[in-house]
């Protein structure tokens, strides 16, 4: 599956972006699809992942009560909203597939770049002001 992230910019902190992940192949298909961040100097992190079919989810702490995921199986598009931004916010974003029917249900150790298989290219999102 090949995966496209898109809807980065350069935002003020308190603002909203929400990147959208579209997907070769349709979401009915897939397992669970992931969105990770990498900023300057640093390994790429965990943000949110999505079981598709069930729609179980796992946020890091650093993100919850601020960012969401939801996915439009029709458009076959994940989508991450993401609200009151933050400077440490600043990164790459990706999006990815864990193919694993195993990694269920999701849960912190699942949701983690070394259990995903296919990437798609970063979108840079980065809040300053």
């Amino acid at each position: 599956v090949q995966l496209q992230a898109s809807g980065g910019g350069l935002v003020q902190p308190g603002s909203s972006l929400r990147l959208a992940c579209v997907t070769s192949e349709s979401l009915k298909n897939l397992n669970s699809i992931g969105w990770f961040r990498q900023a300057p100097g640093k390994e790429r992190e965990e943000v949110v992942c999505i079981h598709i079919s069930d729609g179980r989810t796992y946020y890091v702490d650093s993100v919850k009560g601020r960012f969401s995921v939801d996915r439009d199986i029709a458009k076959n598009t994940v989508y991450l909203q993401m609200d009151s931004l933050e400077p440490e916010d600043t990164a790459v974003y990706y999006c990815a597939h864990d193919r694993k029917l195993s990694n269920w249900p999701m849960r912190r150790e699942v949701c983690v770049p070394s259990e995903y298989d296919s990437w798609g290219q970063g979108t840079q999102v980065t809040v300053s002001s």
